[in-house]
């Protein structure tokens, strides 16, 4: 039986978590859903379960929960690959280490360091490091631009549009294009998605990027450049808004496959 944890942002116009209970109750596959904030790890009767976390709040109560359940449970995603994605910084230092393209990046609490680094690039990308849905992100162009520190930058690459590519496993299994006419193309900032077929190159790169920082499943955020692509984040608990492939149905089945391997 798989046990399955909401996402706290699910609302009934977009509920991430039924989709995929919806599957599992196609395929006639056992469920119970629970929630973090009624589980006690030292005293829960969880133990060799599948859990399925399909979202969770960034919060301590919430990471060291889960942290606690998976020394007895298979978590899906793990707490460590949930804690990775969430930081923009151990991200990028993972995908740079294992030769993942991925944007020059700076991290740094020296607005003077910081500075030289824009200059070097003519203009960077500042973004918070724990950030979400594109919030926070902005260009700048001088030091005099940035606002507090630590200071998370990243060389600017111009375009008009991104791309996220949605792996499961071992496979990229579907993407969208996000379009906008700001420097950020989510579509919780206005973005325009659309369905689209992954290039090899494309779908090669994704399933990298969601193996070095160790997610079962993401959403791989890319750019074009050079005539390539170069990875921007892997988001541990992604939507699959404007998707064509059958995402709940293939996530249900690898669920499935989860838990029978147990």
């Amino acid at each position: 039986m798989i046990t399955i944890i909401p996402k706290p942002t699910d609302i009934p116009s977009d509920n991430s978590t039924r989709m995929v209970m919806d599957e599992l109750d196609r395929m006639g596959y056992p469920y119970r859903v629970r929630f973090l904030e009624a589980i006690d790890p030292f005293s829960d009767d969880l133990s060799g379960a599948t859990i399925w976390a399909c979202g969770i709040r960034q919060n301590g109560h919430n990471f060291e929960s889960l942290q606690a359940l998976s020394l007895k449970n298979r978590i899906i995603n793990s707490p460590e690959s949930i804690v990775t994605c969430a930081s923009k910084v151990m991200t990028s230092a993972l995908l740079v280490q294992h030769g993942v393209p991925t944007p020059a990046t700076f991290f740094t609490e020296s607005r003077t360091l910081a500075g030289k680094f824009i200059q070097k690039h003519t203009k960077a990308v500042s973004k918070p490091v724990y950030g979400f849905d594109g919030v926070g992100i902005h260009l700048v162009e001088n030091e005099s631009e940035l606002g507090d520190p630590p200071y998370y930058l990243q060389e600017y690459v111009p375009n008009d549009r991104d791309f996220r590519v949605f792996v499961i496993g071992d496979k990229a299994v579907g993407a969208i294009m996000r379009v906008s006419d700001h420097l950020t193309h989510n579509i919780h900032q206005g973005g325009c998605g659309s369905a689209i077929k992954i290039p090899q190159e494309m779908a090669d790169i994704a399933v990298r990027a969601a193996q070095v920082v160790g997610v079962d499943y993401g959403g791989v955020d890319l750019l074009s450049c050079n005539g390539s692509y170069v990875v921007l984040e892997v988001n541990g608990t992604p939507n699959w808004h404007c998707m064509q492939a059958p995402i709940p149905r293939l996530l249900a089945e690898y669920l499935v496959l989860q838990d029978q391997k147990k």
